[in-house]
């Protein structure tokens, strides 16, 4: 188990900072429809019913739309944090007390990874959307892929390795100076639009 070295943050006030607005992926019955449609192109598209009877293909499809819907929930996630974090470090940069703990000649120092690590320790409600993977998803991609830009390779097995792998590369740009936000000095607020 790593020991975690918290930023000392002078006094002993609670901050706040700004709200985590956090947009959800819209949910209507047409593009359902049209996503399980773009779906069963792909499964049809990549010869994937040779071993599949006609009912097992709609079956296929239908998981296929379901990965597709979590990766854009992964995405939404992941951009509203990376969003949360920009409004974060403009509250670090306006206040006098906040603004030395993500100068990098300060030990340990915060980085952009320390925000994503305070939300994961203040135990944010996410409905089972892993943050680190979240936010790994939209460093991957700057504006969700649409569906027919994926394959089913890439949905089935390759999106969380790839997530991840961005994540962690992300995350550990200064490991050596790395320090972590104390969770009980802050608050902010989650919103769900």
């Amino acid at each position: 188990m790593q020991e975690v070295r918290y930023v000392e943050i002078p006094g002993d006030l609670t901050l706040e900072l700004p709200p985590l607005l956090v947009r959800g992926v819209p949910d209507d019955a047409q593009s359902r429809e049209e996503l399980v449609s773009a779906a069963t192109e792909i499964v049809e598209s990549e010869d994937l019913l040779d071993d599949v009877q006609s009912d097992g293909a709609l079956d296929l499809a239908l998981h296929l739309a379901d990965q597709y819907t979590g990766l854009l929930l992964h995405w939404q996630w992941g951009d509203s944090v990376v969003e949360w974090i920009r409004q974060c470090e403009i509250t670090f940069g306006a206040s006098e007390t906040l603004r030395p703990l993500l100068h990098p000649q300060v030990w340990p120092h915060a980085g952009r990874s320390s925000f994503v690590d305070l939300l994961v320790r203040k135990q944010v409600e996410t409905h089972g959307v892993a943050l680190e993977k979240a936010v790994g998803t939209r460093l991957t991609f700057r504006q969700p892929p649409p569906i027919a830009c994926c394959s089913n390779q890439f949905l089935f097995y390759l999106k969380s390795s790839l997530a991840d792998s961005a994540y962690r590369t992300w995350a550990q740009m200064n490991v050596d100076s790395f320090g972590h936000f104390p969770p009980n000095r802050f608050h902010f607020q989650v919103l769900e639009m």
